[in-house]
């Protein structure tokens, strides 16, 4: 007499040994996905916390950054406008009884006025990119617009500068207190007032030029963690 056969348990009453990797519920499996950004590999999360976590104070300091070099870069302009009254050539000018005359109306003096500022205007824009780019080289779209309104405001301000350090703009009270007769130097004029822009212009240039060639390059998200995969292997043949 043999004796009966034990049933086999129940599905839900089976042991957590016998089942296999295969008949978890769709819950549990819902329930152990990772959330995004959280139990990544470190690459995955370094590149998810750079994109998502940190813009805010991130640009905030920027924008401080920002109002520091414009402020900084418009009171160069105070050399700029200095040097511009020294080394700008000097405009002969000559009076009589009736009037005021240049005294060589075949000279470049007017033109060289120009050239000087705007040669002085080139030099400092790049060497404000220059300083500015070492001292924070990842760049960035608030330090780009600093340089251009830095730069444009210390035009202007070495404009009014030179003007005031040099000559007179009060033609013909110069040539009374002078004679008749006697060669004295103009004002300081800036004819072409594209010369403001150089400072900016050259700033941008040079800026964008270092960051592009060595500024350091952001990390790429979506790169393997684990390295370039190998290419595929070629079909049997």
């Amino acid at each position: 007499m043999t004796a009966p056969l034990t049933p086999p348990p129940p599905p839900h009453e089976q042991s957590p040994h016998s089942q296999s990797p295969h008949s978890q519920s769709p819950h549990h499996a819902w329930q152990a996905s990772p959330v995004p950004g959280q139990g990544a590999p470190a690459p995955y999360q370094a590149a998810y916390e750079a994109s998502y976590g940190q813009d805010g104070p991130g640009m905030k300091t920027e924008v401080r950054e920002a109002a520091v070099i414009t402020a900084a870069v418009a009171l160069a302009g105070v050399l700029l406008g200095v040097l511009w009254w020294w080394l700008a050539p000097h405009v002969p000018l000559i009076a009589d009884d009736s009037a005021v005359y240049l005294k060589d109306t075949e000279g470049e003096q007017a033109i060289g006025v120009d050239g000087t500022f705007t040669l002085l205007a080139l030099a400092f824009g790049a060497v404000s990119a220059l300083v500015v780019f070492l001292v924070r080289r990842r760049g960035g779209v608030p330090l780009v617009v600093a340089l251009a309104v830095g730069g444009l405001l210390g035009s202007l301000l070495a404009w009014r500068v030179g003007i005031w350090l040099g000559p007179t703009q009060d033609v013909v009270a110069h040539a009374k207190a002078v004679g008749k007769g006697v060669t004295f130097s103009a004002p300081l004029k800036l004819g072409a007032k594209g010369a403001l822009l150089a400072w900016s212009v050259a700033g941008l240039v040079v800026h964008l030029g270092l960051t592009a060639l060595f500024g350091p390059r952001d990390p790429d998200p979506y790169a393997s963690p684990y390295g370039t995969p190998a290419p595929p292997a070629p079909p049997a043949g």
